[in-house]
């Protein structure tokens, strides 16, 4: 999820911890923790010279378990040696700190997995991607009354059963929203299905998932042998099936067999994906699990890559949404969230 969601979840982490032992030094620590996954972003645009490569590498093995453990320990080794002296000599254990790390580096993945975007949660052993698609990448629901609860706390002495109160109050709200959106899930995936079912639609898979900064309003797409269909439902709507039907078909502008790159990128969309030339001879690469966005020249996804060739390799240039593309469509959807 988002890196405020991230910090938060850190945090109370840190403090379940450490918390009545070092105060609000465990939220700082905990936070740091809940962001070292996320660094994979920098570490990624270090190692890699090609941005295909550079992007693949977020969410992938600085967000997996062993990563976890690893990190743990190493990360909890050396705080506790930098922590450990003068006057807080003896006041913690490395035990605690390897505890504190592995808690926070440990939930950071497992909270991205109920994302559409998904982890590499068993690399280095397997890249596949857990993705339960029930709840945005960023959900506001989701944070702000975690966020709250967390500075909350923060006012409390760390031996107040207040601030342990407040905690407890914080993950117990937070996960019960978790629990709503799977609930919530299941119940569109239903609709979804009812919906392709009433239209006689012959697919053969499909995926949902939630539009941004909300669990109300959802979209979905499904494939059929040669297009994709997406529709959108809010739980807003007068009616329980689906609408603003869409046929896509399927842009092959490169054959995936001759392109490497090409195949990672689809590995990444889970093959919900189309891929059509430019004038200026680049490649326009669609991800179709995300909305799309209509124009005056069709339709394209929010998570849009222009591709090149470069040194006989696809590459990209940076993800960088543009502003009036990112107000139509926050519009859009906001105006189709209030239902039809």
């Amino acid at each position: 999820m988002d890196s405020i969601t991230q910090i938060v979840l850190g945090a109370a982490c840190g403090e379940a911890v450490l918390g009545k032992k070092i105060g609000n030094k465990a939220l700082l620590f905990g936070a740091i923790g809940g962001t070292i996954p996320d660094l994979d972003v920098l570490m990624g645009g270090l190692l890699y010279h090609n941005e295909i490569d550079a992007m693949l590498f977020h969410r992938g093995f600085m967000h997996s378990i062993l990563f976890s453990v690893l990190g743990a320990y190493l990360f909890g080794w050396l705080v506790h040696k930098m922590y450990d002296s003068g006057k807080r000599k003896g006041s913690t254990t490395m035990k605690n700190w390897i505890s504190l790390f592995f808690w926070s580096l440990f939930t950071h993945p497992i909270l991205d997995c109920f994302t559409p975007y998904g982890t590499q949660l068993f690399a280095p052993f397997s890249n596949y991607r857990v993705a339960f698609n029930n709840i945005a990448v960023a959900d506001p629901l989701y944070t702000l009354p975690f966020l709250i609860c967390v500075i909350v706390l923060m006012f409390y002495g760390r031996n107040n059963g207040k601030r342990r109160s407040w905690l407890k109050f914080g993950i117990g709200i937070s996960s019960i929203y978790m629990l709503f959106t799977i609930g919530n899930k299941l119940y569109v995936d239903s609709i979804f299905k009812s919906s392709l079912n009433e239209r006689r639609v012959k697919y053969s898979r499909f995926s949902l998932q939630p539009s941004i900064l909300n669990n109300v309003l959802w979209y979905g797409i499904a494939e059929t042998k040669d297009s994709y269909l997406v529709g959108y439902y809010s739980l807003l709507d007068v009616g329980n099936r689906f609408s603003d039907w869409e046929v896509l078909p399927k842009q092959r502008a490169i054959d995936v067999d001759e392109h490497k790159d090409l195949k990672y990128l689809v590995w990444f969309s889970n093959g919900y994906f189309s891929v059509y030339e430019n004038n200026d001879g680049t490649y326009s690469y669609n991800d179709l699990r995300y909305p799309l966005i209509k124009s005056d020249n069709g339709s394209s996804s929010v998570f849009r890559l222009i591709l090149f060739e470069e040194e006989q390799r696809l590459n990209m240039k940076p993800f960088e949404p543009k502003t009036d593309d990112f107000r139509n469509a926050m519009a859009t959807l906001w105006k189709r969230l209030k239902g039809v």
